[in-house]
């Protein structure tokens, strides 16, 4: 009976205060530019368009939001299986079966045809989104990291969910400045021949997957815990030009360890940042931020009304999203 009492003691001692917080110390950095590609877990609804006067979409139940995941109890996963099951069709009348609030849904409706005898829903429909990003981090597993914060469908304002995704080799050939009251961004030539990783999760936190590309030539850094992070002279890792990753000044102002995302403000000191960029745009989420020679925090956010000020979230966080 002893015995068992004293493992029972242990078994709760182990519950209360395990051996370690990440399975993580050492991250190779990122800040290289990447065009991102991800695919939608179905036909994902933006909008409506009225087919002769009828607007079909909506007279059918459907919002936008839904996802379309069955089309006559066949099964769809891009916009060219809804197209052929519908082409296909025998009956003008199409059975879809949605998710929405995480629940299915079905919906009837009866096509229209146009002036060219095509069937039409009268829905603006959506299945991948493409943008730019920075990459943040590639694990020892060749696990990575990038954007600090999850991809945003502006139809619906909401986290997409994705079915997978890409990452690309990316060179920056503009930056449109920003300005207080509106952030810049980044453009790039895309390179879709070179994919460099496999995006497997759109998360709060950010995005993650399997890093595919060269890291031979590539060095670890250690992480840098959130109670080692402290107010004061820091920098970034982006690319303002071509590929090539730099370095900028920053300075951390303040640190908020209980926010779910927007853990550090700092403002960019870099005068040539400045220049370059205006402060804080658009594709620069997802780069790393640096302090002591330590990975602490990803860009994610620009303050709108100071784009020479941002926000990040601690490496940290986004290491217990790998995790």
């Amino acid at each position: 009976m002893k015995g068992k009492f004293k493992y029972l003691i242990i078994y709760i001692f182990l519950l209360l205060c395990p051996f370690s917080v990440l399975a993580y110390s050492k991250v190779i950095p990122g800040g290289e530019t990447i065009g991102i590609e991800v695919h939608s877990r179905g036909v994902l609804v933006v909008g409506f368009y009225k087919v002769d006067g009828k607007n079909l979409g909506k007279d059918s139940g459907f919002k936008i939001g839904d996802v379309i995941t069955k089309v006559n109890d066949t099964a769809i996963y891009n916009i060219t299986d809804m197209t052929e099951v519908i082409k296909s069709s025998t009956n003008e009348e199409v059975l879809f079966s949605v998710i929405r609030n995480r629940k299915v849904k079905n919906l009837k409706m009866k096509l229209e045809a146009d002036r060219d005898n095509i069937l039409k829903t009268g829905l603006y429909v959506k299945d991948q989104i493409n943008g730019l990003g920075t990459l943040s981090f590639i694990l020892e597993n060749n696990k990575f990291g990038g954007l600090g914060h999850e991809i945003i469908e502006s139809n619906t304002a909401e986290k997409f969910e994705i079915s997978e995704g890409e990452i690309y080799d990316a060179s920056v050939s503009e930056i449109i400045k920003s300005y207080n009251g509106s952030a810049g961004e980044k453009n790039a030539d895309v390179d879709k021949s070179n994919i460099t990783g496999i995006i497997t999760n759109n998360e709060t936190t950010g995005i993650y997957g399997e890093y595919r590309g060269d890291t031979s030539n590539r060095e670890f850094v250690d992480i840098g815990k959130v109670e080692e992070i402290k107010l004061g002279d820091a920098t970034i890792r982006t690319v303002v030009d071509g590929k090539n990753i730099e370095e900028f000044q920053i300075k951390i102002i303040d640190l908020d360890k209980n926010s779910a995302n927007k853990n550090i403000l700092f403002e960019i000191t870099d005068k040539k940042l400045l220049d370059k960029t205006g402060g804080v745009v658009q594709g620069m989420s997802g780069s790393p931020i640096m302090q002591d020679g330590k990975m602490i925090g990803v860009v994610n956010y620009v303050i709108v009304n100071d784009t020479s000020k941002g926000y990040g979230i601690f490496l940290t966080k986004m290491l217990e999203e790998v995790e």
